[in-house]
């Protein structure tokens, strides 16, 4: 049976601890301005368009983290079919395999098994989002000069769980009901970055077929 949207993003089952904004933030009303947007059914193409009078590096922050959470529930749905048996590698089919390095402790490009990878993944995206340094959480204290490029980052390896997801879990996506939900928030997510140019074209590439059919 079909979860509905509400639903399926409401579930208790998350990779990882779900962020939230601290209420009466500018961040905590961006948040529900935004997801307000998403639930009145409004294109997602304009849903993302930043608001009048509204701060970049504010709104990309609350994307950021929304699609943190919405990623980790959508891993969290198949999780127990992504094994170090069944996911030795962390691929996208045969054509694009992702090694990880944190320059702590992986200081170098390396081969994990697809649970490990996107568990070393969100983690590390945590820990930039916890970063006060990174993503102030006071009115007025500034971004890092370089936040753009940890941004970037950071929206470029989450998309890679959409990728493992859609080309190696679709089937059980499908099993539970939640094709319909997780091709939408994919659809919000791939606007998002387009529309600020937050994800190169060739980490686009694994999906590109899939994102030809369903975002027009």
């Amino acid at each position: 049976m079909a979860l509905n949207w509400a639903n399926f993003f409401a579930k208790s089952k998350t990779f990882r601890p779900k962020k939230k904004f601290e209420s009466g933030t500018i961040r905590f009303n961006l948040h529900k301005q935004a997801n307000a947007s998403l639930h009145a059914g409004i294109d997602l193409k304009h849903v993302v368009k930043l608001p009048p009078d509204e701060g970049l590096n504010d709104w990309i922050a609350v994307h950021v983290v929304d699609f943190f959470n919405r990623i980790n529930l959508i891993y969290g749905t198949i999780c127990d079919f992504c094994t170090e048996q069944t996911c030795p590698t962390m691929c996208g089919g045969p054509k694009y395999e992702y090694h990880w390095c944190d320059g702590v402790t992986y200081k170098k490009p390396t081969a994990l098994a697809a649970p490990l990878y996107i568990e070393r993944l969100m983690e590390w995206v945590e820990d930039q989002i916890n970063n006060e340094e990174i993503f102030p959480a006071q009115v007025g204290k500034p971004f890092p000069k370089n936040y753009n490029s940890i941004v970037k980052k950071i929206l470029t390896r989450l998309f890679r769980v959409f990728v493992h997801v859609y080309i190696h879990h679709f089937d059980k996506l499908v099993g539970i009901g939640a094709e319909a939900h997780v091709n939408t928030c994919y659809k919000h997510f791939y606007y998002f970055v387009t529309e600020f140019h937050l994800v190169d074209k060739k980490e686009l590439e694994p999906l590109k077929d899939m994102t030809a059919r369903i975002c027009h």
